[in-house]
């Protein structure tokens, strides 16, 4: 697909989320005061020093994007990010490792295996003050697949639970071949690759299974695959392996599996089969309802949506924050890179990399939630 044609894609989404042109980088009176602060172009205020983050590597290829046009406006800043995975960065947040976190799922806030819940724990690093789920990245999840011969693929949320759960074991499964009549479908067993490592877009993916499985899925969702297949660490590892290993399919966000030139199937919410693009994602992250209160903006995702054109499976990543806390000169370096983020200048550059820019409504949250931030 050309660049120009990616763009075009971009644009409906902008248009169809509601997306206005607004400031990009806002005035902040905290980062104002910061005796180290210069000047950006965009006309807001840009501190000196090193930022460091780390976590989801659904959302990399959007953060280098944005940390790249942020540098362009704040030269003295160092923004350092290191896509681990979800579970490692809230790991890394909660130690006080790094300043702010990714991860593919809001804090959890109930306890897993008699241990301290993930929201109690960032609490913690936060000097007792609660620490913030901000929505900033949206980014659809593909069932990305390497079958020769194979242009099109449609499953349905019961079929791909199977495929996942290892009961769906060859490609010329019935259930396969009824969503796909006259497909050339191998008689080869399906090899299926899944992230090792614990993992956001894990926990994503297996809450589409679940709540569209019809019960086929038997595990529950969490950042921890229980499904069948072999591991591979991260994203980029996952992708790697089925452009590598014919006949095989995997979870995997969009960006990847474009970037691997990898097939992607189109899924059939019981509205039909929906092509994967910017423009279906936005429509089912339309259904999506706040959970959190206040300045914590976690989203509850309709993964069984059953909107005429709406892609289900997506994933919102989050940027993990203190909204009290941290050192001075730490705060003012956060609040000016997630400010920039959250602006319609940082948003707008995301639609061409396979991610759908936040709704405005969404954004304008997000961005008084950052500027509360002390």
């Amino acid at each position: 697909m050309s660049v120009n044609r990616l763009l075009r894609v971009g644009t409906v989404a902008v248009a169809s989320l509601g997306v206005l042109a607004l400031s990009a980088c806002g005035s902040d009176p905290e980062s104002s005061a910061n005796p180290g602060s210069t000047s950006s172009s965009s006309g807001g205020d840009c501190p000196k020093g090193t930022l460091n983050a780390e976590g989801s590597s659904a959302q990399k290829n959007a953060i280098e994007e944005v940390i790249s046009k942020y540098n362009e406006k704040c030269t003295d800043v160092t923004v350092n990010y290191n896509p681990t995975g979800s579970g490692a960065g809230i790991k890394q947040f909660n130690a006080s490792q790094v300043d702010f976190a990714g991860s593919d799922s809001a804090l959890k806030t109930e306890s897993k295996d008699g241990g301290e819940a993930e929201a109690a724990a960032a609490a913690k690093r936060c000097q007792g003050s609660p620490a913030l789920n901000l929505p900033m990245v949206i980014g659809p999840v593909a069932i990305a697949y390497n079958v020769d011969g194979l242009d099109k693929l449609v499953v349905d949320g019961a079929t791909a639970a199977k495929i996942f759960q290892g009961t769906i074991k060859t490609w010329n499964d019935p259930a396969i071949v009824k969503l796909n009549p006259g497909a050339k479908l191998p008689t080869a067993p399906i090899a299926v690759f899944f992230r090792s490592d614990e993992s956001g877009t894990t926990e994503n993916f297996t809450k589409y299974l679940e709540a569209a499985g019809g019960g086929a899925w038997t595990g529950k969702p969490a950042k921890k695959w229980t499904g069948t297949g072999a591991g591979k660490e991260k994203s980029a590892g996952v992708a790697e392996g089925v452009k590598s290993t014919k006949n095989s399919i995997t979870y995997v966000e969009w960006s990847y599996a474009v970037d691997n030139k990898l097939g992607v199937a189109q899924v059939d919410t019981g509205a039909g089969p929906v092509e994967l693009s910017a423009e279906s994602a936005g429509k089912a992250l339309a259904a999506a309802k706040p959970a959190g209160t206040g300045s914590d903006l976690a989203l509850k995702l309709d993964y069984a949506t059953k909107a005429p054109g709406a892609y289900p499976i997506i994933l919102v990543t989050y940027e993990i924050a203190c909204s009290k806390g941290l050192p001075a000169e730490k705060t003012a370096l956060v609040k000016s890179f997630l400010t920039y983020f959250a602006s319609a200048d940082g948003q707008s550059s995301l639609a061409d990399l396979k991610y759908a820019p936040l709704p405005e409504e969404t954004r304008t949250k997000v961005d008084a939630a950052i500027q509360a931030i002390s």
